[in-house]
């Protein structure tokens, strides 16, 4: 019976939730920043991640939870920026599908001036990736270097939303 209702929610969770994009916008560094700073009565969470990075596709499925936790919170906000290339547009929208992402999925067509807007967004970060940054009315209030958990997420979220 307990089989049986673990399925049932999962179910329900999928379904509810399944209003996922059927488009990636491809953007540039300044209009992220630009995306970042219009989101100024929110806590942002910005996660920057890959399809084909092994770390970032373990913790996306954490994210997705927690965003489906959050997202009735008007001063909250997830958006997931793919630094895969756009030639892998495709895939990526093919991903998007087949994990259920829930947040709102960007592509960061600027590879090439990565060393440029890395360190704009953290002077700490090294370029490897899942990082994630969270922003308050605009501002950086935390930087994250590698894999979330569930449980760090949450309490990163809970402590900025107060």
């Amino acid at each position: 019976m307990k089989n049986l209702i673990k399925i049932l929610a999962v179910f329900i969770f999928c379904t509810v939730f399944k209003a996922q994009q059927t488009e990636v916008s491809v953007i540039k560094y300044e209009d992220l920043e630009k995306r970042i700073q219009q989101e100024k009565d929110k806590l942002l969470v910005v996660n920057f991640w890959s399809t084909t990075c092994g770390p970032c596709v373990k913790e996306l499925p954490h994210f997705m939870e927690v965003n489906a936790e959050f997202s009735g919170n008007q001063k909250f906000k997830m958006i997931l920026v793919s630094l895969d290339r756009l030639a892998d547009k495709e895939r990526v929208l093919k991903f998007i599908k087949n994990k259920n992402l829930s947040a709102e999925v960007l592509l960061l067509d600027d590879i090439k001036r990565m060393n440029t807007w890395i360190p704009k967004f953290e002077k700490d970060w090294d370029g490897n990736i899942p990082v994630t940054l969270f922003y308050k009315n605009g501002v950086k209030v935390h930087f994250n270097d590698g894999e979330m958990s569930k449980t760090d997420l949450e309490k990163r979220i809970k402590e900025n939303l107060q």
